[in-house]
């Protein structure tokens, strides 16, 4: 993912709608599935959001279908890239696409804590090889750190784009690790 950062999206859908006392997990990961309109020339479109039951099936094939032609095929790493983590009543998957190709996408999924807290995991991030260097993945990730709010995030980025994540305020977190033969790094925010 080279993405470059410049133009920033609204997302329709995004923000942090979590009250004093209330559940920030499960009240900055709701919404309805944003409408997709037609990006302006520049910009990326829209960021829609959805969880697995509100996705269509051509949807649900075409986000699994670009993380498995970049994290399997691309990567050559023959991993369990359907772990049963999208199908979580907590997951959203938050998605780009231009004339119904997806472009780019993630996942946002609610983590268990020891002390019971919200903590928010942002994974899957991937951007087609024909899509990169247009800001969509830079687009998605702003999108979902709006739906966070404050509530803590981590995620484990490849190694090597730990400085693209820091540019949205995440840190290391703990020692790299190898996944899949791929050196990863913990960060948080």
């Amino acid at each position: 993912m080279n993405d470059s950062v410049d133009d920033p999206v609204k997302d329709p859908v995004a923000g942090p709608v979590a009250g004093p006392g209330a559940d920030p997990a499960a009240d900055v990961l709701t919404g309805p599935v944003a409408a997709s309109a037609p990006g302006r020339p520049g910009v990326p479109p829209p960021v829609r959001w959805a969880t697995a039951a509100e996705l269509s099936s051509a949807q649900l094939y075409g986000l699994l279908r670009l993380r498995t032609d970049v994290f399997v095929v691309e990567q050559a790493c023959p991993y369990p890239e359907l772990d049963g983590r999208d199908l979580e009543p907590g997951c959203r998957h938050g998605w780009i696409e231009r004339d119904g190709r997806v472009l780019s996408t993630l996942r946002l999924l609610v983590e268990d804590t020891p002390d019971g807290s919200a903590l928010l995991r942002i994974g899957r991030v991937v951007t087609a090889a024909d899509a990169r260097g247009r800001g969509l993945s830079a687009a998605l990730l702003r999108s979902a750190l709006a739906r966070c709010g404050a509530a803590p995030v981590v995620l484990d980025a490849q190694a090597h784009l730990e400085g693209w994540y820091g540019r949205f305020g995440f840190v290391r977190a703990g020692e790299t690790f190898l996944e899949d033969g791929i050196p990863h790094v913990p960060m948080r925010r």
